[in-house]
Order: structure tokens, then C-alpha cells, then sequence
């Protein structure tokens, strides 16, 4: 047999028995009752912890609806927060979401692909831990 032949029989192994385990796992969850248990995560401290950072982001970013993409993104994102221009022609911001959404966030100002706009550089306070949003939602101060 050549060596064709045998990575081919792996890789259809491979599918059947993903297609098996798949099969199995839908099959066994059918008499599966709910139980407190199963929500842990969703009512423990962790699912419920909020992260907060101010940011200032450097460049074209003033003229070119900055203001406007980091808000739908924020939204996008369930992120709170705000962010405006400054008179240095910045524009500055402050965030609050669940960390890994807050993250999301972060590289998505310092990666931004928003047409005309040039960031050369983006700055991030320290991320602190806040017992609740002290927003409602993410607006556009003027």
C-alpha cells in the first residue's frame, strides 16, 4: 500500500468517527434533564464580572466617522461606554464590558480597518475590575 493510500484511510477514520461521536452526542442529550448544575457558569461571579478602561486613539481619526464605527462596534460588541474628540485631534473613550468582550473591543480600536481613517497610535489605561456599568448603553459625547 502506498502512502497515499494509508493517509487517505486516516483522514476517512478521522470523518467517521467525528460523524460517530456527533451522532452520539446528539442521541444521548435527548433524555438529558436540566438542572441547576448545568448554569453554573451563568449565575457564578465570573459570568458577572465587569471590566472598565479609558482610551485615546492618535492619527486621522477626526473627519472620517470614527466616532460613529466605534460606536456600532460598541454596540455590536454589547460594550458601554462613550467616546469623543478632543481638542488635540484624538479621539478619547471609556469602556465597560465583561473582560473577553472588552478585549474584542481594545483590538478592534487599535485594528480598525475604517475607511480613511489612520491610527497611529492607541492608548490604554490599566483594565480595572467595576461592580456594575455605570453606562446604559455606548454613546457619542459632543
Amino acid at each position: 500500500m502506498s502512502l497515499f493510500d494509508k493517509n487517505t484511510i486516516l483522514v476517512v477514520t478521522t470523518l467517521l468517527l467525528l460523524a460517530l461521536f456527533k451522532n452520539l452526542s446528539v442521541d444521548s442529550s435527548e433524555g438529558h434533564q436540566e438542572s441547576d448544575h448545568d448554569y453554573v457558569m451563568a449565575g457564578s461571579a465570573v459570568a458577572k464580572q465587569m471590566f472598565a478602561c479609558d482610551f485615546e486613539i492618535f492619527g486621522r481619526v477626526q473627519g472620517v466617522f470614527f466616532r460613529k464605527h466605534t460606536a456600532d462596534m460598541a454596540k455590536r460588541l454589547e460594550v458601554r461606554g462613550w467616546c469623543m474628540n478632543t481638542r488635540d485631534g484624538t479621539v478619547k473613550g471609556h469602556l465597560e464590558a465583561p473582560l473577553i468582550k472588552l478585549t474584542e473591543m481594545k483590538n478592534w480600536l487599535q485594528n480598525n480597518t475604517i475607511p480613511n481613517a489612520k491610527i497611529t497610535k492607541a492608548e490604554f489605561s490599566p483594565i480595572q475590575e467595576i461592580k456594575d456599568y455605570t453606562s446604559t448603553s455606548f454613546e457619542i459625547k459632543r
